[in-house]
């Protein structure tokens, strides 16, 4: 793996960031939410997404295979099985992740669905042609090869298979000096953006299906989490150091200020392999 493959995975396997992501992020779901004017149901908005995105996934019948990769605690898997009878491969680095996925599917009784995989999304440990469909919520941004990604699900895909996905994004032309805060807090030298995946698209020879602009929703989902975990810090301190919440403040103050600036973008993108 990368160097930036071991952070990202030494990062989300701390005790700070699971207890963080679970308790105040979205529980099963850990992405960018969907919110309706005026709501701040972090775990409401977020479900919203995975349906938004299944939408789009409604004419694949059942038995259709999916992987989902930097599935987090797989609250999207879970959701395509219940209620479109997908078979599901999550993947993921973080082992206390996918520990806590391995623990709800036996709550829910889906092990035998949903498959949870140990592995990198730069480096997927599947055959050619393996899955009808490749999923992915805001997981992308992290890795310090974007296209080798954009390549290995083209590998596994069938002929015919799409890739739906989500991703912070940057603005093409948007200033470096308003991007550092937040790229420095994930240790990235830039994120993707709208044209960046359009061209990888291009080079692979995939079908643009639909692409959907939802930025606004990126300060939205920051500012809800922002203020969620203000008003719950006595709370959550019993769990999560002061240290690790007041990094966590500063940096969603950095999202929340750059989304604002404009030089940060949010969407739904869905291509499709020929």
């Amino acid at each position: 793996m990368s160097e930036l493959s071991d952070i990202t995975e030494n990062y989300y396997d701390s005790d700070d960031a699971d207890r963080f992501y679970y308790h105040i992020w979205g529980g099963e779901d850990i992405h960018i939410g969907l919110y309706e004017e005026g709501e701040s149901d972090i775990r409401l908005a977020s479900r919203r997404t995975v349906e938004a995105m299944a939408t789009k996934l409604k004419h694949w019948p059942g038995g259709t295979r999916l992987l989902d990769i930097g599935a987090g605690y797989g609250g999207s898997g879970r959701y395509l099985i219940k209620e479109h009878r997908f078979d599901v491969t999550s993947l993921n680095l973080s082992k206390i992740q996918n520990q806590r996925n391995r623990e709800f599917n036996q709550l829910q009784g889906l092990c035998s669905q949903h498959v949870v995989v140990d592995g990198n999304f730069e480096s997927l440990p599947f055959g050619e042609s393996t899955f009808d469909l490749v999923w992915s919520q805001d997981a992308v941004l992290h890795s310090g090869n974007r296209y080798a990604v954009f390549e290995e699900v083209n590998r596994v895909l069938k002929p015919g298979g799409e890739f739906i996905f989500s991703d912070p994004m940057q603005r093409r032309g948007a200033s470096a000096t308003a991007l550092d805060p937040v790229l420095k807090r994930i240790h990235l030298a830039s994120l993707g953006s709208f044209e960046t995946y359009d061209d990888y698209r291009k080079k692979l020879g995939w079908e643009n299906l639909s692409v959907t602009d939802l930025t606004p929703q990126l300060v939205n989902h920051y500012a809800a989490v922002r203020a969620n975990l203000e008003s719950r810090r006595k709370e959550l301190s019993a769990i999560v150091s002061e240290a690790y919440i007041d990094q966590m403040i500063r940096g969603l103050d950095h999202w929340v200020e750059a989304g604002k600036a404009r030089v940060l973008a949010w969407g739904i993108m869905h291509y499709r392999k020929p």
